[in-house]
């Protein structure tokens, strides 16, 4: 993959760096944060070689690209002179346009993600552990599983410092500050008072919030928890930390906030986190830990069902990652979590169906994203398998998530459970295994389960799915005498030649629309695409199609059609032509900043025009006045139902309005 050229196409698509809020990126996906959605070009992004799709979700605008995400991010951040490096900060705010679903999701992902890698890892480390020990392969009070278990366990142990760290960023909250709430919760004397002989009272008797009380701060009695390995905690105590910061700065003279806004902040944040904040948020995690094992304890087997049919979807929507925060209270407080177990045959399910897909297809295409597809779901990655194949065909998608059910229901069945974070795919199975009772019938349902979910799904594809894999592709075929093919600049567009000079395109996907001709919409000089100086039209994110230097103030209609677009501010006009053709008419760059000074719209959206009709009349002394250039792209925006966009006189450098301009065939 070029990834440079690939990275500055995503930045055209989601409409220009200065679009950008944040980035980051999980395993397969650019988790992009934009000021403004509406202004992506969602479709070019998706039919973009390299990118898998496009996936708007929980606030974010996500690109996904596959496997090889990590590459591609390093690339972007360099051509878009985001940040050096890493992961850019995600900007979070009490006042974003969101839902209160869409932020806890945006909140969840924002924390996990930075972490997710070690934190998987991590969990393999201790799981791996767990059944070296189980196959007797290693001693528990042998120093190789002493230093392995630390490696894996320590990382889940001050679990609330990393998450300290992670949170402060979510929050704009001094990172160092983040990481001393957790030190504080972990710190071995605090962990000492909770298993203390000294009691000096007791909360809640008899019932699942009952809590002891082994010391007071300034004569109040603290509810001592244990804040190893938790959650939501320190995620909370970091929000109230992000308020106190926010009020000690307010307050503090600017030569001493140095030291003094971080003290103020911790001498307040860190009492009450201990007396209001962790036992609430404990006892919060308790509850959600009740209320999901009670509804899994209803019916196994039921839970198992519903979870293996949609986890896909909620994977799609991204809120998946709600589920982090309930299997991580899971583990914190019940030492297992049976939920978030029964999605790990789901993926299997995937991988059978793809390998079907692999079987069956004559697409050297489809084949080409099936093979990499395939092996990274058998490691739990599956978003190039739902993106890249099931989903757009829609039946094996649905046959996928039948299969997944039917695996998620077996889990269910053998009563597996997660005692870890661990890995993805095949690597999740350590992470079921309690060291207590080593391999046992659970991890051998849930082997079981992930067997038949892959054979399963390979079953179904090949019994009623074959007829959707190359069914809605349309093969080009090129003169069997064509031996070479170069590139033909025209317009902007890119053709294929055979040696006799006949021109062709090959494109082995998609529905081509009838040839069409566009007219001028403008009188004056005609520029390639390629030399406007905006890059979501020079990059060709847009689409294909030309620029006219225009030397008279009026926009016609290039074809008869049907007015689709009208920008508030005149300086935009889309039109769908009557035989199909989706055009798109920009006068002048940066022009919406004028607020319509200048412009003089003549038609409406929903209007029927012919061709050579006025539909905007423009100032082109003003406009350029006021420092804004007058290059119109005139831009096919479904350019990728045409087999080349090229021009009507290609040797021509002027033109005029109403003239012959582009051929679309």
């Amino acid at each position: 993959m070029a990834y440079e050229d690939l990275s500055k196409k995503i930045i055209a698509g989601v409409g220009g760096k200065d679009n950008v809020k944040s980035v980051v990126h999980c395993t397969t996906r650019l988790r992009f944060k934009l000021k403004d959605e509406s202004v992506a070009h969602t479709d070019e992004l998706k039919d973009t070689d390299g990118v898998i799709t496009v996936v708007q979700s929980g606030g974010q605008y996500q690109v996904v690209i596959g496997n090889e995400v990590a590459d591609v991010y390093d690339t972007l951040i360099k051509v878009g002179g985001f940040a050096d490096g890493g992961s850019v900060p995600d900007d979070y705010g009490e006042d974003e346009k969101m839902s209160v679903f869409d932020r806890f999701i945006d909140l969840i992902s924002g924390i996990f993600t930075p972490m997710l890698g070690v934190l998987c890892a991590a969990g393999m480390i201790k799981g791996f552990v767990a059944m070296f020990v189980a196959f007797n392969w290693l001693s528990e009070n042998s120093g190789t599983y002493k230093i392995l278990y630390s490696i894996g366990d320590g990382f889940f142990y001050f679990l609330p410092i990393v998450l300290g760290l992670t949170a402060a960023k979510k929050f704009h909250v001094d990172q160092f500050i983040g990481m001393a709430i957790g030190m504080a919760l972990c710190y071995p004397s605090i962990v000492a008072l909770n298993s203390s002989k000294t009691v000096l009272s007791t909360l809640f008797s008899g019932s699942i919030f009952e809590s002891q009380i082994h010391a007071t701060f300034l004569g109040i009695p603290v509810v001592m928890m244990s804040y190893t390995s938790s959650v939501i905690p320190i995620i909370l105590a970091v929000w109230f930390a992000s308020k106190v910061q926010a009020f000690a700065k307010r307050i503090v003279p600017t030569v001493v906030k140095t030291f003094l806004v971080p003290l103020i902040t911790l001498l307040i944040a860190v009492p009450v986190t201990f007396l209001i904040i962790g036992p609430v948020a404990s006892w919060l995690s308790d509850g959600i830990s009740t209320v999901c094992v009670a509804i899994y304890n209803f019916s196994p087997i039921l839970a198992g069902l519903v979870i293996g049919a949609f986890w896909q979807v909620f994977v799609i929507f991204g809120v998946h990652w709600g589920f982090v925060a309930v299997m991580m209270a899971n583990i914190a407080s019940q030492g297992f979590d049976p939920i978030t177990v029964l999605a790990l045959s789901v993926c299997f399910a995937q991988t059978g169906v793809v390998l079907g897909i692999l079987l069956q297809t004559k697409n050297q295409k489809t084949r080409g994203i099936a093979l990499p597809a395939f092996i990274s779901g058998i490691f739990g990655v599956t978003e190039p398998a739902i993106y890249g194949l099931t989903l757009p065909r829609k039946r094996p998608f649905i046959l996928s998530c039948i299969a997944a059910a039917i695996g998620g229901g077996i889990t269910g069945f053998a009563g597996t459970k997660v005692y870890m974070a661990g890995g993805m795919g095949v690597f999740s199975i350590p992470s079921t295994i309690n060291s207590k009772n080593g391999v046992d019938s659970s991890v051998y349902g849930l082997i079981i389960a992930m067997a038949i979910a892959m054979v399963l799904g390979f079953a179904l594809q090949m019994l009623f799915g074959y007829k959707s894999v190359d069914g809605n592709d349309k093969q080009v075929k090129v003169d069997a005498t064509a031996t070479t093919a170069e590139p033909v600049m025209a317009g902007g567009a890119s053709v294929e030649t055979t040696p006799t000079g006949s021109a062709t395109k090959v494109e082995p996907d998609g529905t081509y629309n009838a040839a069409t001709n566009l007219s001028s919409p403008e009188t004056g000089e005609i520029v390639p695409l390629s030399e406007v100086k905006d890059e979501v039209f020079s990059s060709g994110a847009m689409g294909k199609g030309v620029a006219i230097e225009p030397t008279d103030g009026t926009l016609y209609a290039p074809a008869d059609g049907e007015i689709a677009l009208v920008s508030p501010t005149g300086h935009a006009v889309g039109l769908n032509t009557s035989d199909g053709a989706e055009i798109l008419m920009h006068i002048g760059m940066d022009t919406v900043e004028l607020e319509g000074k200048g412009f003089e719209t003549l038609v409406q959206k929903g209007e029927t025009v012919k061709a050579g009709q006025p539909l905007v009349k423009f100032d082109i002394d003003a406009i350029k006045a006021a420092g804004y250039p007058v290059t119109t792209p005139i831009v096919v925006t479904n350019s990728k139902n045409y087999h080349e966009v090229k021009l009507a006189f290609p040797n021509a450098k002027d033109v005029n309005a109403t003239e012959p301009l582009l051929q679309l065939n």
